[in-house]
């Protein structure tokens, strides 16, 4: 018996129909993508190529702007104050929201579902109310460690001090964090089959056995996508900064981070397009580094 096959054309048809069907169905996202993504991006290339000077206006200079932000010494202070950051406070995070998530997926937490809460809270707080409970905390004539001085007569180090406020930004990020780097791991955890573990009881592992030989393994993309995350707000420091700047100005400089430098070159020193061009440099290190750390985690993986 001989099926007809409907003409080549008409198949091309459908298929061409099909896809009109389904750019429809994408066409919202991919206007709203390219309104507040690919033009704002677009837009910051371009005021990059030029530069408002009291002789002549807007003037196109090429890549001026950009020679003149790589040898910036402001730009790299703030740039190196942030890799420090990074260097620092991410495996501090990253590692006790590792333990945390560890613990309650071991069964053995009493009251795990209010502590699972109790450390997923602080990520509902905005961050400028962190940073300002914080900022009040940390200082030396009010709350907290003012409190700890004037009860037991000693001299606690200023964490709002020049030398110590990055760790104190450290301090309240960390704070904020872990709930949201928990839940990742966490939810990991969950999807490992049981029968894993029931095997390597058998076979007589212990605890931290099955956790370096299958839960840590198991979760490995989550550990990657939460250092990528990690790191790409690391390059993004701005809120935590710039909210404490008035409380401490000589500690937090307008260039203290990568983001408040630009912020006060648009917004304070009318410098639109050296702005526009720091923030370009910013989003393609941060590009190449969190693009670095996922191949070198996928290789591990594979």
């Amino acid at each position: 018996m001989t099926v007809a096959l409907p003409p080549a054309r008409s198949r091309t048809t459908r298929r061409s129909g099909r896809g009109w069907i389904g750019l429809g169905f994408t066409a919202p996202f991919l206007a709203v993508f390219a309104l507040v993504f690919l033009a704002p991006i677009a837009y910051s290339i371009y005021l990059s190529l030029f530069q408002d000077r009291l002789i002549g206006g807007t003037t196109f200079v090429g890549i001026d702007n950009y020679r003149q932000a790589l040898g910036d010494p402001q730009f790299w202070e703030g740039l190196g104050r942030v890799g420090l950051f990074l260097l620092v406070q991410v495996p501090i995070m990253l590692g006790i929201a590792l333990l945390v998530a560890l613990a309650l997926d071991s069964g053995r937490l009493y009251g795990r579902d209010f502590f699972r809460i109790t450390v997923f809270l602080p990520y509902a707080v905005p961050a400028v109310v962190a940073t300002l409970m914080w900022g009040f905390m940390y200082g030396t004539r009010f709350g907290l460690v003012a409190d700890l001085d004037h009860t037991f007569g000693i001299t606690l180090p200023d964490p709002l001090s020049p030398h110590l406020i990055l760790a104190g930004i450290g301090n309240i990020v960390t704070w904020e964090f872990i709930g949201y780097n928990m839940l990742i791991f966490y939810s990991a955890l969950r999807v490992i089959p049981h029968s894993l573990y029931e095997a390597a009881a058998i076979d007589g592992a212990g605890q931290w056995r099955i956790v370096g030989a299958i839960k840590l393994p198991a979760i490995r993309g989550a550990l990657v996508i939460a250092t990528i995350f990690s790191i790409i707000g690391s390059f993004q420091l701005f809120n935590e900064p710039s909210i404490l700047r008035p409380l401490v100005p000589d500690s937090v400089s307008t260039s203290y981070t990568p983001n408040l430098y630009t912020y006060s070159l648009a917004f304070s020193g009318q410098q639109e397009d050296y702005a526009a061009t720091v923030a370009i440099i910013m989003g393609l290190v941060t590009m190449v580094v969190a693009y670095a750390f996922q191949l070198r985690g996928m290789r591990k993986e594979a």
